[in-house]
């Protein structure tokens, strides 16, 4: 080509190149998919588990992109996530699950520690990699109604019929990769709120979990047999413990043999809930190298430090850190106990007794009406917990046993009510 037949041609191909690039960049934006144009309707009444669930799947087919649940509230049961797939709820916007068991059917899951058929969430994701599940709207696991419901069926006298099924879950994620869950206000899960199952690269990201405290086991974050998990800036206020890192209960747990590990926790508000971040009771996978920085307890919670188990669970937690944490009138700052909960029928105890060990406890401070309690087993002492510079004021102080190595050099107790310190059968 003659250098003025280049020149002449040259507007006519930087226009075609603009016209490529606004082709490669409109085809790597996601696509989105709206509710509504499948026929989903936000009045709060409309069951719209089919036309929601008919969007996923038409995204999926597409190739992928955002399902948009967009202003309005829009009543379903359980919903699959599909591969590259990722679900959005815009501000206003309301997803509320059923208060219906048969809108929920039962899927292979993990439950309590035990790999069982159990009742699917109200969102599900199996074996996905890559999503998200975001937006400045609303979760809600209608678990009011679930509890009014449990209450009428108690006062009528009426039973199920066939097997037991569970209430939903508000969001089941399991063996899935590379995953965001973000921004989202979540409500009144009929039972545990978000469920991380063998899952890797995980972030949760400034959520917003509120529980009625008459919901029974309305956990906000079990992180379960899953690895490197980090939550960053959630509020949550629930009943039972705002996080909880579980890894497998009893044979079952131990069979499975998978760890909760390399979890990071941080800038989290816990107000009310039975435990702040607890470790258990599942604990017979192993839980190791988790980090909880720079948190507030506060409202009451009950326990904000918490590790659990049982003698029937096995399985070494150990790694453990809780850094700079302010307590604002919990119920008591730390809590360990290796036989909780020991109500009947029991399991046997596991041929090796659950371990906790290496735990560090660094700059925690504030107010709590007990300081806590320590009881390890007397087979299995709970060993070597260090405190470094922590100040804590309670009304009555702190009790150790069937402990060893605990380092109480970095602790200084502020209490009103009996002795700071009381051991029991202690093997330091």
């Amino acid at each position: 080509m003659k250098k003025a037949d280049f020149n002449r041609a040259q507007p006519l191909l930087i226009v075609l190149l603009i016209l490529l690039l606004a082709s490669l960049s409109a085809a790597a934006a996601p696509s989105r998919f709206l509710i509504t144009e499948h026929g989903a309707k936000g009045d709060g009444q409309t069951m719209n588990t089919a036309a929601i669930q008919a969007t996923i799947d038409a995204c999926a087919a597409a190739g992928g992109g955002t399902v948009v649940v967009p202003a309005g509230t829009f009543l379903s049961g359980a919903l699959f996530l599909k591969p590259n797939v990722s679900l959005l709820i815009e501000q206003n916007g309301v997803l509320k699950g059923s208060a219906n068991p048969d809108d929920y059917p039962q899927i292979k899951t993990r439950w309590e520690g035990v790999e069982r058929e159990f009742t699917a969430a109200l969102v599900n994701a199996d074996g996905l990699r890559g999503f998200s599940i975001s937006g400045t709207g609303t979760i809600d696991g209608s678990g009011d109604a679930w509890v009014k419901n449990a209450q009428l069926q108690r006062e009528s006298g009426a039973t199920e019929t066939g097997p037991r099924r569970g209430r939903p879950r508000l969001l089941g994620i399991q063996n899935c990769r590379k995953v965001r869950l973000a921004d989202l206000r979540l409500h009144n899960q009929a039972v545990w709120c978000l469920h991380i199952l063998y899952c890797r690269d995980v972030t949760v990201a400034n959520l917003t979990i509120t529980a009625d405290h008459n919901i029974p086991s309305s956990d906000g974050i079990d992180v379960d047999s899953s690895e490197k998990v980090r939550i960053v800036g959630c509020s949550i206020d629930v009943n039972d413990d705002c996080i909880s890192i579980k890894s497998g209960k009893d044979a079952d747990g131990l069979r499975v043999n998978r760890p909760s590990q390399r979890i990071l926790i941080e800038k989290c508000h816990f107000g009310y809930g039975h435990g702040g971040v607890a470790m258990g009771s599942e604990t017979s996978g192993g839980i190791r190298r988790v980090t909880v920085r720079n948190c507030l307890m506060d409202a009451g919670n009950w326990a904000p430090i918490r590790f659990k188990s049982q003698p029937s669970r096995g399985g070494v937690v150990e790694r453990i850190t809780y850094r700079n944490i302010r307590l604002v009138g919990t119920g008591k700052a730390i809590e360990f106990n290796l036989a909780w909960r020991m109500v009947p029928p029991l399991a046997p105890p596991a041929a090796v007794l659950p371990v906790v060990r290496r735990v560090r406890l660094i700059n925690v401070s504030g107010t709590t009406t007990v300081v806590g309690d320590f009881h390890g087993l007397e087979g299995s002492p709970i060993t070597d917990v260090k405190f470094r510079r922590c100040e804590v004021r309670a009304q009555r102080g702190l009790t150790l046993e069937h402990t060893r190595k605990v380092d109480l050099s970095g602790l200084h107790m502020t209490v009103k009510d009996g002795p700071a310190l009381v051991q029991k059968d202690d093997v330091r």
